[in-house]
């Protein structure tokens, strides 16, 4: 297996930080700030059982334009300031989908590059900003998710008839670590155990997770 390599230590710059939202309470997703049309009901768990943390992308007074996986890709949905805590990230994972590269960046700074597999011809990764939203730990060791999963707020948009797995977006280990920096899966990210057990480590949910081709 590829192990992921580290940077060596870079002067301080200037931080970078990303907003996130924590709800509170149960709340309703606008299409756009103001109110009006009402797209889905958000609850402060995640279906896997995680507090609901979204990605901010946008700010008006009293809203906050979010990333949330109840959207296709690339939409995005607002939520009222009243119904969250608001926090801050330094963290963000940058993928260049051509080079099968990852990596994670605090503050602006390399902390840790390593190989990805991404999606195949015809099930490619989607490109765009996403954010992770849950972490999760398989119980099963055989797992074809390996060690540990960071789920993403995106979806697989070319799924197979009849895949068991669901659409959602992911960066998660892998059994076949022959497929590691290749061209191979349904449009997930496979990377190495190691590089994946400092994600889970660093990374908070609400991480921005900004794919490019």
């Amino acid at each position: 297996m590829q192990s992921p390599s580290r940077a060596p230590a870079a002067p301080a710059r200037a931080t970078r930080r990303y907003l996130t939202a924590e709800l509170t309470a149960p709340t309703s997703l606008f299409a756009r700030s103001g109110g009006g049309r009402v797209l889905h009901r958000l609850r402060p768990r995640t279906e896997f059982g995680s507090r609901t943390i979204l990605g901010v992308v946008g700010e008006r007074p009293g809203w906050l334009e979010v990333l949330t996986p109840l959207l296709a890709n690339r939409r995005h949905g607002w939520i009222r300031t009243q119904a969250v805590r608001v926090h801050a990230t330094d963290y963000d994972i940058r993928v260049d989908r051509s080079a099968h590269v990852a990596a994670l960046r605090h503050a602006g700074r390399l902390v840790v590059r390593f190989p990805v597999a991404v999606g195949r011809p015809g099930n490619e990764t989607p490109l765009g900003r996403f954010a992770v939203t849950d972490k999760l730990r398989p119980v099963d060791g055989t797992s074809p998710y390996g060690c540990c999963a960071l789920a993403l707020s995106g979806h697989q948009t070319r799924l197979e008839p009849g895949w068991p797995g669901g659409d959602r977006l992911a960066i998660h280990g892998t059994p076949a670590t022959w497929s590691i920096g290749q061209a191979v899966s349904l449009g997930c990210m496979r990377a190495p155990e190691q590089a994946l057990r400092e994600l889970m480590r660093r990374v908070p949910l609400g991480t921005p997770v900004l794919i490019r081709a």
